[in-house]
């Protein structure tokens, strides 16, 4: 059953270590600033911004009644889908599928804008924050500099390699891919890990090509919707709160409905999209990311968004 005795492990000096790594990110930000222009330090690469509606289930269990999903409701969302890197679409990458609910409710407030952010991996083979800001540093550093990082790192390196055997696995397309939270977040007092299970299952063997064309062609012939689902932690063996390379043992409960409209590419709303911040720490107090990895990436967040439309 569902167990509020989950706890997070605070790191000795964590602030000071997490502001340093920091500029890992931010000297990848100013890389890609004088390529590419302003962006994000991570997932620039947007490939399609869409209107949706998050659905909340009714009838659901004590224990998921929290929050936004406290009562059935409707709230308004936009959607940010993304390719981590600048390749091409068919390119080994791991994707993003971001979530920007509006105007939502809880019992204790109105008006509260929720994000949830979540990409095509279930887990990440790191052991902290640490690791990827050193996988990062070799994906990104020039071929002789990286052989000598792996030399001097050796576990690091192994871990790089299996996150990157995770990023080949194919990718048939953002309507027929399952999305993760990786991280868990709250639920009132419980804790939860996030699923968006795939819309369809028919596969578009030509998908790969063009992401966003696939996608698109599917919305003009209709709706989709993707199931939202939590899986609550249970105990520390199995479903660990700190770790994010283990898959959790605990079952999948559906608490809304992800509804994706029909609907045709819109200029507008891609730039009100790309300017946005879709930060999971913008959050309803129930809802707040857990997790060394999540602190990390918070302060990683604030300097991205500080450096977002600096100029070169």
């Amino acid at each position: 059953m569902p167990s509020t005795q989950w706890r997070e492990v605070f790191l000795p000096d964590e602030e000071n270590r997490h502001a340093q790594q920091v500029h890992v990110f931010s000297e990848l930000q100013r890389k890609h600033l004088k390529k590419h222009g302003p962006g994000r330090a991570l997932h620039r690469n947007q490939v399609a911004a869409l209107k949706a509606a998050l659905v909340v289930e009714e009838g659901l269990p004590d224990h998921a009644r929290q929050g936004i999903f406290a009562a059935p409701a409707v709230f308004e969302a936009h959607v940010r889908l993304s390719n981590g890197n600048f390749s091409v679409d068919r390119a080994p990458d791991i994707r993003g599928f971001a979530i920007k609910v509006l105007g939502a409710s809880t019992p204790t407030s109105t008006d509260v804008e929720q994000n949830f952010t979540l990409v095509s991996q279930e887990t990440l083979k790191v052991s902290g924050s640490a690791d990827v800001v050193g996988i990062v540093e070799l994906s990104t550093s020039a071929p002789g500099s990286a052989l000598r990082k792996a030399a001097m790192k050796p576990g690091l390196t192994r871990r790089a390699v299996a996150n990157f055997r995770d990023m080949v696995q194919p990718f048939s397309g953002f309507a027929t891919h399952d999305f993760f939270s990786i991280m868990p977040i709250t639920f009132g007092d419980y804790a939860a890990r996030l699923k968006l299970c795939a819309a369809s299952t028919t596969i578009n063997n030509e998908a790969r090509k063009d992401l966003a064309a696939d996608l698109y062609a599917r919305l003009s012939d209709g709706d989709l919707e993707f199931l939202f689902q939590a899986q609550f932690f249970e105990d520390e063996r199995r479903t660990p709160i700190e770790d994010s390379s283990t898959r959790w043992d605990a079952p999948w409960l559906t608490v809304a409905r992800l509804r994706l409209p029909r609907q045709a590419p819109d200029q507008a709303l891609a730039e009100a999209v790309e300017k946005s911040s879709f930060n999971p720490w913008i959050a309803a107090k129930e809802h707040r990311p857990l997790g060394e990895l999540m602190r990390a990436r918070q302060a990683a967040y604030e300097l991205s968004w500080r450096n977002r439309d600096a100029t070169a």
